[in-house]
């Protein structure tokens, strides 16, 4: 069964000046401020798609993760994931360059060598990183507590 999730967006004046609002419709992304000044480095309180690209991907990590050591029967007590989407001026326009995985799990009778194996097959096989395939290039690096 396929699920669509939705977001909506306003957006109001000119982009240097403008504003915009980002909400999910599920009720549980609450409405957030989004701008280009934000997005071009001044975030003073607000968001930025690449933001909110990188928190959809860190959870998506963090749950191809914990799916995948729970097959392996080692299952996580604590995985804390970090994602940080690179937004780069590229030739004339701007891009999402590089995505950047990083992990430290806490994980009950696993080695370092399967942890990292758990990892690397995570950050290759959640759907985020399936969507940013070929378009961005997405590292990790995981570490035992």
């Amino acid at each position: 069964m396929a699920v669509k999730s939705r977001a909506e967006a306003v957006w109001d004046g000119d982009l240097p000046q403008g504003r915009g609002r980002v909400k999910g419709t599920s009720g549980g992304l609450a409405e957030m401020s989004v701008s280009w000044a934000a997005r071009s480095g001044a975030a003073s309180g607000l968001t930025t798609p690449e933001e909110l690209l990188a928190a959809a991907h860190a959870a998506c990590y963090a749950m191809a993760l914990s799916g995948g050591l729970g097959r392996m029967k080692k299952p996580p007590q604590r995985l804390q994931v970090s994602a940080t989407a690179t937004f780069d001026k590229v030739g004339e326009g701007w891009k999402v360059t590089t995505m950047e995985l990083s992990v430290i799990g806490k994980v009950p009778g696993i080695s370092a060598t399967e942890f990292e194996a758990a990892a690397k097959a995570a950050a290759e096989g959640c759907p985020i990183s399936g969507a940013l395939k070929g378009n961005v290039t997405v590292t990790h690096s995981a570490k035992l507590e």
